[in-house]
């Protein structure tokens, strides 16, 4: 596309843009005849996929703004109309900067286009959204949200009903879906998709459905909650989990966490963190900051959504003072395996994404239980049949399928709560559990390596070489390659390299689905946790230098 080009397209974009910040942004690239500002916002467009859409707010097809939502509003419309008899759409929105608008203008353009339409009216965990989808079997489902992601940033996460069970869409769907956007964005212009107010609002009643059922997931009798419990601190990093949470833990009878005050109200600039995300360096310092100030006995904190836990224990120093740990995602997934898996008449199936630690498979072994190992992203997990229990390692568990069909960050905090509560009455801990689990089904320890990218061309040229002259060994050990692009009898094909090495180690080299990285995922085994610590190091090193070459 040339210059000429662009400012026709951008040009055309303006007029129909009905925000003023948004429209004056493109007219001054305009103006100024900025071609290479113009072609990163009108070259291309914002693409719809199993992960809806997701990108940094601005104006142009290529960011996230009330004209590209409208038109994903319209072109799911059009797809329930033909997939559905009697169409119904819920939509939801977080605490980012015009979430509350783009799900009002969905709601708007779903509502004119015959679609039976619900909009939450306050900000609602992502959860509870994946919730109402399940419960009120409603055809689909939105969330605007850009959950973990970098502040600018802002999403259209899309569920469905019917025969997808209410979890996240997958292909074909997503394909179609984005075919009808695409008729909707050549039609017509933002004023010519009809809108009407002619939706209902959800409010405080759907909210109270999820923890009552919710807070049936505890396991401690009222003896081993008592008034002894853990002091437990709590950050919802900006976002919109506290009211919900707060409220589940009042239902089951666990004690109220100490907030992290300054984290703890919906704020789309996020101003203590550089990125909402617990995985990332410096994200927890407040919630770390706070336990020592209140001498906390475990920490739990919500992605902005709340799809998503990060928890975090103390541990003694050698010369008596504490510190805090936070667990890896498999940890946690791991340990909240174990106890689902436990329960008196547990049944069904255990599952993780190929980058999770695979001793889940044991834990379903011991237990009785069913292994299913799928592709990344919970669209892929919830959809095992007959679940108990799913998890990724980036922080995902999914411990109620049955009516949240999706990872959900504040039932998780709720069963790691009951059981922390639970073990505290004995005497024991987090830590003590999770050194049973090693015991039990074997050491494992895994970690990651992730490259974060401005230009995306290096992550697939990255792929591409190490694709195209695979090592044959790997920290001095053989390693058997695997094109996960190939894909398997048991998997579906998707864009990864696996190496399995002859000691039992692991290395997965995917580019991340919702941000711009390189991800190396990386398990080892030993003897002991601390050994196979020891080798996880060791591979940490070999990987950079294979990402790096």
């Amino acid at each position: 596309m040339n210059l000429d080009e662009l400012l026709l397209a951008a040009t055309a974009w303006a007029e129909q843009d009905p925000d003023v910040q948004t429209r004056s942004e493109l007219l001054a690239l305009i103006a100024s005849r900025d071609e290479a500002a113009l072609l990163d916002r009108c070259g291309k467009r914002l693409a719809f996929g199993t992960a809806g859409l997701r990108g940094e707010l601005g104006a142009g097809p290529n960011r996230m703004n009330r004209v590209l939502v409208a038109q994903a509003a319209a072109g799911l419309a059009a797809y329930l109309k033909k997939n559905f008899d009697r169409p119904s759409a819920v939509i939801g929105f977080d605490g980012r900067v015009n979430s509350d608008v783009f799900a009002r203008d969905s709601a708007e353009v779903m509502a004119a286009a015959g679609i039976e339409t619900f909009l939450f009216d306050q900000s609602v965990p992502t959860p509870v959204l994946a919730f109402a989808v399940k419960q009120r079997d409603f055809s689909a489902g939105v969330m605007v949200t850009a959950s973990h992601n970098p502040p600018r940033d802002n999403g259209y996460k899309v569920y469905l009903g019917g025969a997808n069970g209410g979890g996240q869409i997958v292909s074909p769907a997503d394909a179609e879906i984005s075919a009808e956007i695409e008729a909707i964005a050549a039609a017509k212009t933002f004023a010519q998709i009809a809108k009407s107010d002619n939706f209902e609002f959800l409010g405080e009643s759907t909210i109270d459905d999820y923890v009552r059922v919710t807070s049936r997931l505890v396991n401690s009798t009222a003896d081993e909650k008592g008034e002894g419990q853990l002091k437990i601190v709590y950050s919802a990093m900006h976002g919109v989990g506290w009211p919900t949470l707060e409220k589940l833990f009042a239902a089951a009878s666990i004690a109220k966490p100490i907030v992290v005050e300054s984290q703890i109200k919906p704020d789309g600039n996020f101003p203590t963190v550089a990125f909402p995300n617990p995985e990332e360096p410096g994200a927890m310092d407040e919630s770390y900051a706070t336990a020592f100030e209140n001498d906390a006995d475990l920490i739990l904190v919500n992605d902005p959504d709340a799809d998503r836990l990060a928890v975090a224990i103390p541990q003694l120093q050698t010369d008596g003072s504490k510190s805090w740990r936070r667990l890896t995602g498999d940890q946690v997934g791991l340990l909240l395996a174990d106890e689902l898996a436990s329960r008196p008449g547990a049944t069904g199936a255990l599952a993780c994404s190929i980058v999770s630690c695979s001793a889940l498979e044991q834990i379903a072994a011991k237990n009785g239980l069913a292994f299913a190992e799928t592709l990344t992203g919970f669209k892929w997990i919830s959809k095992v049949p007959e679940l108990l229990f799913g998890f990724e390692e980036a922080l995902g568990y999914c411990v109620d399928p049955a009516h949240t069909p999706d990872k959900d960050g504040i039932s998780a905090a709720l069963v790691v709560a009951d059981l922390a509560n639970r073990l505290a009455a004995s005497d024991q801990t987090i830590a003590d559990r999770i050194d049973e689990i090693g015991r039990k089904y074997g050491h494992f320890a895994t970690g990651q390596v992730s490259i974060r990218v401005a230009d995306l061309s290096i992550i697939g040229s990255t792929v591409a070489r190490i694709r195209n002259k695979p090592p044959a060994a790997i920290m001095g050990q053989s390693a058997r390659f695997t094109d996960l692009a190939l894909g398997s009898a048991k998997l579906q094909a998707t864009e990864g390299l696996r190496f399995d090495l002859a000691d039992g180690s692991r290395v997965i080299i995917r580019p991340s689905g919702t941000e711009p990285k390189l991800k190396c995922y990386l398990q080892t085994t030993g003897v002991s946790f601390e050994a196979a610590q020891s080798a996880l190091e060791k591979l940490e090193g070999a990987a950079r230098e294979l990402l790096n070459a």
